[in-house]
């Protein structure tokens, strides 16, 4: 217990030490550059000093710290902008914060592609909730959910089968369709509660993508996009001694987070998955619980 106690010290010491050497290294490294430059200029043209110095031995010395000074603040940022994007891995359970963070902007604009949107959904339901009795910044919403079409054969979600195939359920898939209609429709009256309480603007959107639930994509504002894989092995069971069923767990899933604050490769990726979000809701069709409440 005494060893790993010493052991955390010592670690704590060493982070402070970098954040130190980190705060500290540029601007130690350009005063001592420019103090050479200085001193060189002053023994070439003050003659005790360049007798001193050796003469003329600094002038050349003196030219290079200068140049040395000017071309250090892009050394630096070359140096950064070469290193490999840095990508922080979050939980899904973590995406109340991502929401809430998205919230302090004039116009809001959240896309999702995944299974059901259970998760994002309940952290945008509370959120929303909120902008009631406070609006903030807030003054339009725009919510697009891309969600998989339930309506046709899928071998995930999918009733486990012998030798764990997967075998299509229509009951199940339509139970999965049911839970997003639900989703949608909490959602599309909460966006008119607030049109009524609030000068708040929220559009809500639910389509429909073929294939299975494989990636899950939350964009913010177009700024962020995190990415995860789901697990298609995961099961689960409406009955204990019931029917097994390949269902993905998506607040199980870890999501990487791309940033445009971040290096240019991230920035870069973060507009790559913003094409390929718009161009997957260009291509989905509308679900028909959005047509039955039309007509």
């Amino acid at each position: 217990m005494a060893e790993r106690g010493s052991a955390g010290a010592d670690a704590g010491i060493g982070e402070r030490l970098k954040r130190y050497q980190e705060r500290f290294e540029p601007m130690v490294t350009r005063f001592l550059l420019l103090g050479l430059f200085v001193t060189g200029l002053t023994a070439q043209f003050v003659k005790p000093v360049g007798d001193a110095l050796e003469d003329k031995a600094y002038l050349g010395g003196a030219l290079l710290s200068l140049v040395g000074y000017v071309l250090y603040d892009q050394v630096k940022e070359l140096s950064s902008s070469v290193r490999p994007p840095t990508r922080a891995l979050v939980n899904s359970s973590q995406l109340g914060s991502f929401v809430g963070d998205a919230f302090h902007t004039r116009n809001v604009e959240i896309d999702f592609l995944g299974y059901t949107g259970e998760t994002l959904f309940h952290a945008l339901y509370h959120r929303l909730e909120g902008l009631i009795d406070n609006p903030g910044p807030t003054r339009r919403v725009s919510i697009r959910m891309l969600v998989p079409d339930f309506g046709q054969p899928m071998t995930v979600p999918s009733k486990v089968g012998e030798g764990d195939r997967p075998v299509d359920d229509v009951v199940f898939r339509r139970r999965m369709e049911q839970r997003c209609r639900e989703y949608d429709n909490i959602l599309s009256q909460l966006a008119e509660r607030l049109g009524t309480a609030q000068p708040v603007v929220v559009q809500c959107e639910y389509r429909l993508y073929p294939g299975i639930p494989r990636d899950k994509i939350c964009i913010f504002n177009r700024q962020l996009v995190l990415h995860g894989l789901y697990d298609l092995s995961a099961r689960m069971r409406l009955q204990p001694m019931g029917d097994e069923y390949y269902d993905p767990k998506g607040y199980r899933t870890d999501l990487n987070v791309w940033s445009r604050q971040g290096t240019a490769a991230e920035g870069e990726a973060v507009a790559t998955w913003n094409k390929h979000f718009d161009d997957l809701w260009s291509l989905a069709k509308r679900p028909a619980w959005r047509q039955e409440a039309a007509a």
